[in-house]
């Protein structure tokens, strides 16, 4: 090639490379993408997750900039699904520690939790399928919660208001097949399960679930203290003197803890004095002290098909003669306990909820 050939070949190759090299650094510079106030604010949400910006990548649900990880010691049961949770509040702003109830969360805060299935549990981390991807989006008039349905390609996920059907097919951690069909919530199932005192609330961030160390990307950390240190809540007292509740699959822990743990998170958004099961009078909460608003030795306030024919909502020491298992055990409608969130039973729960109930006395 004549060297004049040469030259003008490497001076297009420099016209190329140079704007891509300083495109790439000035992109290196700029800030990590933020959370768009815009989208959490407005009156109706945006059609694609995307929009509120929430995650740096999508696909691996990378949070952006602001969004911070977060997960319970114990978790609701929903058909077994993996669960990743991320709370936003804005900058400059915290929410406020509560010691009982779900912290209070200045508007623009956003809690966002995306449900997903891998194709094997025996390596949940491999192949996961993204299906859902719920928000709660805190205005100055209170909680909105808005469902979202992820494309088959996994690259977003749009608004379902009216909720969804997905067939679901992966194996267990048995390696036997699993197929059923999950269920997205619609806007007013949304509201069935976080109804308090008339109002829409979070159910997830109460000090007592998050009073345990997670493992974030730059170390192991309790996550009440990293709330503290990331700026988004205040108030925080010595974690050592905050309740806690551990992990109801720990064997090593306690087993009326454990049981109670599991009722506190699966059924005590309405089993309990200001929720939608008030009128039962059956109260699951972690710090309820009555034995018979606990349901032992309890009759049920209207017996029909639910109690099986049984007597007591809790019978100490006989688990198939209490209301309360063969509830939480069965899978058919207007039978089984929670009625909303699930389709399958939580069979390693249902055992535990038996071995409890058969050391009661």
């Amino acid at each position: 090639m004549p060297i004049a050939d040469r030259q003008s070949r490497h001076s297009m190759l420099l016209a190329f490379v140079l704007p891509a090299a300083l495109f790439l650094l000035l992109a290196a510079c700029l800030p990590a993408r933020a959370v768009s106030a815009d989208a959490v604010l407005a009156d109706r949400p945006p059609k694609l997750l995307s929009e509120f910006g929430f995650f740096d990548d999508m696909r691996t649900q990378k949070p952006a900039a602001g969004v911070v990880p977060f997960a319970p010691h114990t978790a609701l049961f929903s058909d077994g699904a993996l669960k990743y949770r991320f709370v936003h509040v804005p900058e400059g702003k915290a929410a406020t520690f509560v010691a009982d109830e779900a912290f209070e969360f200045p508007a623009g805060s956003a809690l966002v939790k995306t449900f997903a299935f891998p194709s094997d549990y025996r390596a949940p981390g491999k192949d996961v399928r993204l299906i859902e991807t719920r928000v709660m989006l805190r205005h100055e008039d209170g909680w909105h919660a808005w469902a979202y349905l992820w494309n088959e390609e996994q690259t977003d996920a749009e608004l379902k208001i009216a909720g969804a059907r997905v067939d679901i097919s992966t194996i267990d951690e048995e390696g036997e097949p699993l197929a059923f069909s999950y269920s997205v919530p619609n806007k007013n199932q949304c509201k069935g399960c976080h109804a308090f005192s008339g109002e829409i609330v979070p159910l997830g961030p109460k000090a007592r679930n998050l009073n345990f160390d997670f493992d974030y990307p730059g170390g192991t950390r309790n996550q009440l203290e990293h709330w503290k240190e990331a700026g988004i809540l205040e108030g925080l007292p010595d974690p050592s003197t905050v309740a806690f509740v551990p992990d109801w699959q720990d064997e090593g822990a306690d087993i009326d803890a454990r049981a109670r743990a599991w009722l506190d998170v699966n059924c005590a958004h309405c089993h309990r004095r200001e929720g939608p099961a008030s009128n039962s009078g059956l109260f699951l909460t972690w710090g309820e002290k009555s034995a018979t608003a606990l349901g032992i030795r309890k009759r049920p306030v209207a017996a029909g098909r639910g109690s099986g024919g049984r007597q007591f909502d809790i019978k100490p020491g006989d688990p198939d003669g209490s209301i309360l298992n063969y509830r939480v055990e069965s899978t058919e409608p207007g039978i089984m306990m929670p009625e909303l969130g699930r389709g399958l039973e939580d069979r390693k729960a249902a055992e535990m909820l038996r071995q409890w109930v058969s050391q009661l006395r």
